[in-house]
C-alpha cells in the first residue's frame, strides 16, 4: 500500500493506492497528526510521498518518517518519468509536475495540456517525447470573486452557485457571468491555441473546480479530480523501479 498526500492551499487530499490502483481517498481541513495516525493504523501503508504548496506541520512529517519504511517529500531531488525544460525547476510547483505525470502515465507519446482549476488556474504543456516545457498561472475562480469584493467599494462577495446568464442583468449575475465566463473563454482560448500547433493534443482538467468547468467548455477534456494524486503515486513507484 502507498499513502499519497497533496497538501494544497486550503485542504489536504490523501489517497491510498494498491500499486497503481486508487483504493481510498480523503480530504482534510486541516490535516492533523491524529487524523493521519488513524489512516496509517487503518491501512498500514509501506511507502509514502508528500507534496505541498503550503507549510506542513513538522509533526506530520515526523509521523510519516517514523511510520513508513520509505517516505519521500516531493522535491527536485526525486527522479521523474519525464524531462524538465524549465529555467527555474526549483521554483516550479510540485503539484503542477505531479498533475503532468498523472496525465502522462496513461497517455505516453501524446502532446498534452493540463489545466488545474484550483486556487490558481495553471496551464502546463508536455510534448509527445516526454519533455515538459512550462506553463502559465492565472487567478482561480474563488480568488477572482474575492478580489472584486476586496478591491472595490460596492461589489458584493458572491460565488459560482446561481443563475449564469450570458449577459448579467443585475450586480450578482454580472459578477458571476463575468468571472465564470471569463475563465471559460480563457481556457478555451488556450486549448484552441495549442490545438492549432499540436493537432493531436490531449487536454486534461483537474483541480477543485474541474468538473464545474468541464461542461462549460466548448472543447472536450478529460476531467480527473485525482490527477495530482495519481501522478504522485506514479512518482513514488518510480523511485524504486528506476
Amino acid at each position: 500500500m502507498n499513502i499519497v498526500i497533496d497538501q494544497g492551499n486550503t485542504s489536504a487530499k490523501i489517497a491510498i493506492f494498491f500499486e497503481y490502483k486508487l483504493f481510498a481517498s480523503f480530504i482534510f481541513k486541516p490535516l492533523t497528526v491524529d487524523r493521519l495516525r488513524k489512516l496509517l493504523n487503518k491501512f498500514s501503508p509501506s511507502f509514502g510521498i508528500l507534496c505541498s504548496v503550503a507549510d506542513v506541520n513538522p509533526e506530520v512529517i515526523n509521523l510519516l518518517r517514523s511510520s513508513l519504511p520509505k517516505f519521500y517529500v516531493f522535491d527536485e531531488s526525486l527522479k521523474l518519468p519525464l524531462r524538465i525544460n524549465y529555467k527555474t525547476p526549483h521554483s516550479l510547483g510540485k503539484d503542477r509536475l505531479a498533475a503532468i505525470v498523472g496525465a502522462w502515465q496513461n497517455h505516453e507519446n501524446k502532446d498534452m495540456l493540463v489545466i488545474d482549476a484550483g486556487t490558481a488556474i495553471t496551464y502546463d504543456f508536455l510534448d509527445a517525447s516526454g519533455v515538459y516545457w512550462g506553463g502559465n498561472i492565472s487567478p482561480g475562480m474563488t480568488v477572482r470573486f474575492k478580489s472584486l469584493n476586496k478591491y472595490t467599494k460596492r461589489l458584493p462577495l458572491i460565488d459560482e452557485q446561481g443563475i449564469l446568464p450570458g449577459l448579467g442583468y443585475d450586480t450578482e449575475t454580472a459578477i458571476r457571468s463575468g468571472v465564470v465566463g471569463g475563465i471559460v473563454k480563457e481556457m478555451d482560448a488556450y486549448i484552441n491555441e495549442y490545438k492549432e500547433r499540436y493537432p493531436g493534443l490531449l487536454v486534461f482538467l483537474t483541480g477543485g473546480h474541474s468538473f464545474y468547468f468541464e461542461k462549460k467548455l466548448k472543447n472536450s477534456t478529460f476531467a480527473d479530480g485525482n490527477l495530482v494524486l495519481s501522478g504522485l503515486n506514479e512518482i513514488l513507484n518510480y523511485q524504486d523501479e528506476n
